[in-house]
């Protein structure tokens, strides 16, 4: 059974920093390439980042280029996004996404709030 599971969402003030990771199973994790989409309140998903199988190409959305970064451990199955810099603006519910299989997690929330 396919599984993505996030987590490390939370509050945090503007400037502040999270890691989100997201532990997968179920398929063999280190033939698809990764990514992280968000989607705030009353907006459509948007995607955030991309890595490729082996972590050597990666890609970002505008808005975030300097300030997360995508990563990934095969040998732990597991994806990350690194988010420095937060803004308000940030603030949505996260998902990682097996790119081309329709694999989704369930999400998880973060807030960047004073």
């Amino acid at each position: 059974q396919v599984q993505l599971l996030e987590s490390g969402g939370g509050l945090v003030q503007p400037g502040g920093s999270l890691r989100l990771s997201c532990a997968a199973s179920g398929f063999t994790f280190s033939n698809v390439a990764m990514s992280w989409y968000r989607q705030a309140p009353g907006k459509e998903r948007e995607l955030v980042a991309t890595i490729s199988r082996t972590g050597g190409y990666t890609n970002y959305a505008d808005s975030v280029k300097g300030r997360f970064t995508i990563s990934r451990d095969n040998a732990k199955n597991t994806v990350y996004l690194q988010m420095n810099s937060l803004e308000p603006e940030d603030t949505a519910v996260y998902y990682c996404n097996a790119v081309a299989r329709g694999y989704w997690g369930q999400g998880t929330q973060v807030t960047v709030s004073s």
